[in-house]
């Protein structure tokens, strides 16, 4: 006899967001190291290893919330989720390029570099990874 514990759409949703949140922090933090060792990026102010792990995580978190929220609000509301996410991470890209950390060029676009890379990483694993893995079944049965 199997026990099997059904999961509500909601912590369904919730539970995919954080383990997406999980594998998005380790490929940002490899990420992180790489472009650190071979540009020679300094500035660890704001992005280090300690800011990665609770926002990432804790961005997921709420990013779970967010698409049961779109799945219960519209009908196919993963496509609109999907078209959303996909619209906000394009600005969030694209609004990285602006920002001014430092007085040193060089320093200045390496941090948007680092920064950039960060903000795609995150946005390819919130409109594709969550609503894939949100559908997958063996996703469901394996993990979750």
């Amino acid at each position: 006899m199997e026990n099997e514990i059904k999961l509500s759409a909601f912590t369904k949703a919730m539970l995919t967001g954080l383990f997406v949140g999980i594998v998005a922090t380790l490929v940002c933090l490899t990420f992180n190291v790489i472009y650190r060792e071979k540009t020679g990026l300094q500035l660890t102010e704001i992005i280090n290893v300690s800011s990665l792990i609770f926002f990432v995580n804790l961005l997921f978190l709420v990013i779970g919330m967010i698409f049961y929220l779109f799945l219960k609000a519209f009908r196919g509301g993963h496509i609109a989720y999907i078209l959303v996410s996909l619209l906000l991470s394009g600005y969030f890209a694209w609004k990285a390029e602006l920002v001014h950390r430092s007085a040193d060029v060089l320093q200045n676009n390496q941090f948007h570099g680092l920064l950039e890379g960060m903000v795609i990483i995150m946005g390819i694993g919130a409109t594709i990874f969550v609503p894939y893995l949100y559908f997958n079944k063996k996703f469901e049965e394996s993990v979750l």
